[in-house]
């Protein structure tokens, strides 16, 4: 159920929203510079109804760290923080990847009364709301009296959970709830999960998880005048279709359900390859399993920064994800942006959103080989990648930062009451659209 934006609210908002001419000022809080955040923070900044700070909590991953999933140093190859302004909080226990408990930043009361210019801000968004931070932004909200909305990734069925921790998460959200005032759901599963505690009235504002469509699609296309070098650094057949898996190599992504798919797949002259992107702790094993089968067509690549991931999407003929409580995979809108079918476990939270059996790819049961092998098997039919490649295209291009805009604008105007300034209209004043 969706929430209209015309719900009666206080007579003094509403006298406030006649005089107002200025951008809204929007806080963003979340936890780190996030590289799948940062092009979507700039398209924000760059919109004149909005002035965006971002408030961090710590600053580590701007900093070459050690990645505890690729299990290797990671220095990002995207600015992450360029073109939008932000800050970070000052903060105790900053010393690793944020935890719930850690870092604990300080001055959101503070910050969030006064800005970085002395003037308040209209707004909170906030990310995620199971860490001290989170609760310590929203608290200080409520304080002052700001409107809250809440971004995060879960949904009902990511996870086995006993009956007593639902009972607690329960009776946890039932004090949350008075802290929010309006939710943003990344996609179908998300925003069911937040009817289901928050109530099905509760405010709602489609803002799905997207990427920045145009540089994958155009970097792989750019990526064909130099399809030939990967090839031969990969020692590829150029006649033979590839099957791409790109993510980090944890038990939970289960690339060793793909790797026995694959090997179950026919061989002969035309039989595909295997790449696998990424690095982890499942390497060692996985690279066991590739010897003890005799198998000649798998390839290990190992980490890829962000700018080369075009040229592996160029080379590939499908893209596979058989990940298990995976909240959204955000590389499988990357793969169907650059043009590839994509075949995705029904564990995983885009399943819901983005693929489309037998039109742009396969969603099949977790863990089911044999299901796998046979989407495998259909999309390597000759000419059916190439059509279903086609529709992803399609359907991702209305799954992006646009969408976002339009969401968050419409949420905006909703919790403050506030026009947003040089927006269109009939934008502001549109319903939240189901997802």
């Amino acid at each position: 159920m969706t929430h209209t934006a015309d719900v009666p609210r206080e007579e003094t908002s509403v006298h406030l929203a006649v005089k107002h001419t200025r951008p809204v000022r929007l806080a963003y809080v979340v936890s780190h510079p996030i590289q799948y955040q940062a092009e979507l923070l700039r398209r924000i900044a760059a919109d004149p109804a909005i002035d965006l700070t971002v408030l961090f909590c710590s600053d580590f991953s701007v900093r070459s760290y050690r990645d505890s999933g690729f299990g290797v140093a990671v220095e990002w190859d995207v600015p992450l923080t360029e073109g939008y302004r932000s800050v970070v909080l000052p903060r105790w226990r900053d010393n690793s990847s944020p935890r719930p408990m850690a870092p604990i930043s300080r001055g959101f009361f503070r910050m969030l009364r006064m800005g970085i210019d002395g003037e308040p801000f209209d707004a909170l968004w906030v990310h995620g709301y199971n860490s001290v931070n989170c609760l310590h932004a929203m608290l200080a909200a409520r304080l002052l009296g700001l409107p809250v909305m809440l971004r995060a990734e879960p949904w009902l069925s990511d996870r086995h959970r006993s009956p007593t921790k639902l009972r607690i998460k329960r009776g946890a959200f039932r004090l949350l709830q008075p802290l929010v005032t309006a939710v943003l759901p990344i996609g179908a599963h998300n925003r069911e999960y937040w009817a289901h505690y928050f109530g099905q009235s509760f405010p709602s504002f489609p803002v799905p998880y997207a990427v920045d469509n145009d540089f994958f699609a155009q970097g792989a296309q750019k990526a064909s005048a130099t399809r030939s070098h990967l090839q031969r650094e990969l020692d590829l057949d150029p006649t033979r279709p590839v099957i791409l898996f790109a993510s980090k190599l944890q038990h939970r992504k289960h690339c060793d359900h793909l790797l026995q798919a694959f090997l179950q797949l026919p061989d002969g002259p035309n039989a595909p390859y295997l790449v696998i992107v990424g690095d982890g702790e499942e390497m060692p094993a996985l690279q066991r399993s590739v010897q003890q089968s005799s198998s000649t067509r798998v390839r290990f690549a190992g980490f890829r920064n962000q700018r080369e991931l075009p040229r592996f999407f160029n080379l590939s003929t499908v893209f596979v994800l058989p990940s298990r409580h995976e909240a959204w995979g955000l590389i499988v809108n990357e793969a169907m942006a650059a043009g590839l079918p994509a075949i995705v476990s029904n564990s995983m939270g885009c399943a819901a959103d983005l693929v489309r059996d037998g039109e742009n790819g396969f969603v099949y049961p977790f863990g089911n080989v044999e299901a796998l092998r046979a989407a495998l098997h259909t999309i390597l039919q000759p000419g059916a990648a190439e059509r279903m490649g086609h529709a992803s295209r399609q359907r991702i291009a209305h799954w992006s930062y646009r969408e976002d805009l339009q969401g968050l604008k419409a949420a905006l105007h909703y919790c403050t009451r506030l026009p947003l300034h040089n927006a269109d209209a009939q934008e502001e004043q549109r319903a939240p659209a189901a997802l």
